[in-house]
């Protein structure tokens, strides 16, 4: 303490002298200050102020010691306040630890809210989770109660179903050789109406067709078939079989259209390449009774549709139907089909054919397919348009039923069975008037708008004038009709007007000596008055190439042979002429010979066509003579006609036959005139039924 008091004396001590120095030097600074009036004036000195008295009496112990106690209080102040400043930095760390930790508290109290709502969200979804899956398992339990109840209820309905299908008669109905004629004579509306009415009845029912629905008319050549196949899928047919004419837009456009349908086609004897390409059955069980189709469709299809669609590039056959010149290979095809359908279960065996009763077709004719097989209960037939109801002997001997039901829907065919399975009745309902049922009842059902709409976009396109005729052009005998009342066509047995013209209008035309028209392809008769081009495409609706080419008179001949081996019955390839002329002596039965394929072989005894004049000259067999007809029959083997092979052609594609009609016309002043007024034509071709005397 003692010595902490000298040092505050020694301090104090210099202070002093610091200070009074510090007086004298302000002091000297002060003795002179500048006077108002420019001199100077004498000031005090600080002596004055401090006199060497009062510093004489002055104590510099004591004030040393009053310096250092007001330099210990400073220091004691300072010491204070260094340790009040040090309370309150304490104070503040500590509040600002007191801070941080109410930060971190706070923060740790946020965190542990959020995992406690992230633990009751994550409870919350499973318990969400849980209830859901409950919910779909209580959802999955009710629609397992519903669909057992729903397929219990289906059970007992298809039950109740089946029971009531075995109380009811069964009903089959059949179509043949429509040839696009849906809105001729009951029309698909009609038949339509007609299997509705049915079922309303209580009858259950199946629905065929024999063959050749697809061509024969404006809507078939636009469409290439397609739009037929459509309104029968409208229909839900139930079944078909290919008919020759289904093969007219070629092989390939058949079986687009056989894959758009939505029946199947069944044939047993159509091969490629020795493999079918259909299947040749089908069972159709109905209630308690399973009834088996069998197809059938006739070998001459190879020749009355287009050879070459059934040839491969070289000319070789790759497609076939089961021919042989004795029948045996068809027959075998038939039997083994109604064999295997039996076998698989069926009651009852129909045999859906397209063979007809031509003689051209032999030895594959219904008849000649009926006696050489046995198991077939009935045949529902069609090809040859007739509408013949015959009852003939299989090879056992026991009686089938032949039904058919002629062309472009003037009748429909229908089959009675019982519940029980027994045939009831086979037969046919038909239409004479030319106003169809549709139209005259005013039927409107889906099937008149959709045949109604595909007519008017056919007609669209074809529906202008060409010209106009006086009488009817016709391919049916004016007078003679069937036990039904249906007209007999008479164009592929004997001279018609409408042969006449057609032929005349290849000749003139092409300026050939002769002009040849085959009767099959003479399909509708022109009616009297206006000639659209809608008229020569449903007469001619094949679309058909000619030529023109040079024959020799033996040549000639032989197809004139050929033409009328079947006359007075029919024949597809009977030649209207023009430009020549003949008889047939029908009292001489035919020798001509056909091979396996049905094509022309020879003449092998005495020939019925005689006097056969070009103009007014004799025909001479070694003479050369220009002829247009149609590719098909000159050049590619149509209907047989094979005696052609290795002629010279003239011109190839010369014109299709319905443009050639209506230049024809034209050149005529727009009219077909009164030469053309009788049916029977102009004695072209002469009938000679009993022989001459002399």
């Amino acid at each position: 303490m003692i010595m902490k008091k000298k040092i505050l004396q020694r301090s104090a001590a210099l202070a002093v002298m610091v200070f009074l120095l510090c007086v004298s030097v302000f002091g000297a600074a002060q003795e002179t200050i500048p006077s108002e009036n420019g001199g100077t004036e004498a000031t005090d000195s600080i002596d004055g102020i401090v006199t060497e008295e009062a510093a004489e009496e002055v104590d510099l112990d004591k004030l040393v010691d009053e310096n250092a106690a007001v330099t210990i209080a400073s220091e004691e102040k300072n010491q204070s306040g260094q340790n009040d400043s040090k309370e309150s930095q304490d104070k503040k760390e500590e509040q600002k630890k007191e801070e941080q930790d109410s930060k971190e508290e706070q923060k740790k109290e946020e965190q542990d809210s959020k995992e406690e709502q992230k633990k009751k969200e994550e409870q919350d979804s499973k318990e969400s989770k849980d209830k859901k899956e409950d919910q779909d398992k209580k959802e999955d339990q009710e629609k397992k109660e519903d669909q057992e109840k729903k397929e219990d209820q289906e059970k007992k309905e298809d039950q109740e179903k089946k029971e009531d299908q075995e109380k009811k008669d069964i009903m089959i109905l059949f179509t043949s050789d429509i040839h696009c004629g849906v809105e001729d004579g009951f029309g698909l509306a009609g038949l339509y109406q007609i299997r509705e009415t049915l079922k309303k009845q209580g009858y259950e029912t199946l629905l065929v067709d024999d063959g050749d629905s697809m061509q024969g008319d404006v809507i078939g050549l636009v469409s290439k078939g397609e739009s037929i196949v459509k309104l029968m899928n409208e229909m839900e047919y139930d079944l078909a079989i290919p008919g020759n004419h289904d093969f007219d837009y070629g092989t390939e456009q058949f079986f687009k259209l056989a894959g758009e349908a939505s029946f199947p086609y069944i044939c047993c004897n159509f091969v490629k390449e020795d493999k079918l390409v259909f299947d040749p059955y089908i069972i159709k069980k109905v209630g308690n009774v399973k009834i088996g189709f069998v197809g059938v469709t006739t070998p001459c299809t190879l020749i009355t549709s287009h050879p070459a669609f059934f040839q491969n590039e070289k000319g070789d056959w790759i497609y076939g139907f089961e021919q042989d010149e004795t029948g045996k290979k068809l027959y075998t095809a038939v039997q083994k089909a109604v064999d295997d359908a039996r076998a698989e279960g069926a009651d009852l065996i129909y045999l859906v054919a397209h063979l007809g009763n031509q003689d051209e077709c032999r030895p594959w004719t219904y008849a000649d397919v009926i006696a050489n097989t046995n198991g077939i209960d009935v045949v529902l037939d069609g090809h040859s348009h007739d509408t013949d109801q015959i009852v003939m002997k299989n090879k056992d001997g026991k009686e089938v039923v032949r039904s058919a039901v002629g062309t472009k829907l003037n009748c429909i065919g229908y089959s009675h069975i019982s519940s029980e399975g027994k045939i009831l009745d086979t037969n046919i309902w038909t239409w004479e008037n030319k106003q169809s049922v549709p139209s005259l009842f005013g039927f409107n059902n889906k099937i008149v708008e959709e045949a109604d709409r595909i007519e008017e976009e056919a007609d669209k396109a074809i529906e202008y004038q060409i010209g106009e005729t006086v009488a009817e052009l016709t391919i049916n005998d004016p007078e003679e009709k069937d036990s039904w009342g249906v007209p007999v066509r008479m164009v592929r047995r004997a001279e018609t007007n409408l042969g006449d013209f057609v032929a005349d209008s290849f000749r003139i035309h092409s300026g050939a000596d002769i002009g040849l028209s085959n009767g099959g392809g003479l399909r509708a008769s022109i009616s009297k008055g206006k000639i659209t081009m809608k008229d020569l495409l449903t007469t001619c609706p094949f679309n058909s190439d000619t030529c023109i080419v040079k024959l020799t008179g033996q040549q000639i001949l032989d197809a004139l042979e050929w033409g009328a081996r079947s006359v007075p019955g029919e024949n597809g390839g009977f030649l209207q002429v023009s430009g020549l002329s003949y008889e047939i002596h029908t009292y001489i039965d035919s020798t001509c010979e056909a091979d396996e394929y049905s094509y022309f072989k020879g003449v092998s005894g005495e020939r019925r066509v005689r006097n056969v004049k070009v103009g007014d000259q004799d025909l001479d067999p070694g003479k050369t003579y220009t002829v247009c007809s149609l590719e098909y029959t000159l050049l590619d083997h149509g209907d047989g006609f094979s005696m052609f092979d290795g002629c010279e052609v003239v011109a190839r594609n010369y014109g299709i036959d319905v443009q050639l009609m209506s230049d024809y016309i034209s050149a005529s002043g727009g009219v077909v005139g009164e030469e053309y007024a009788d049916p029977y034509g102009q004695g072209r071709i002469v009938i000679v039924e009993e022989k001459p005397e002399n």
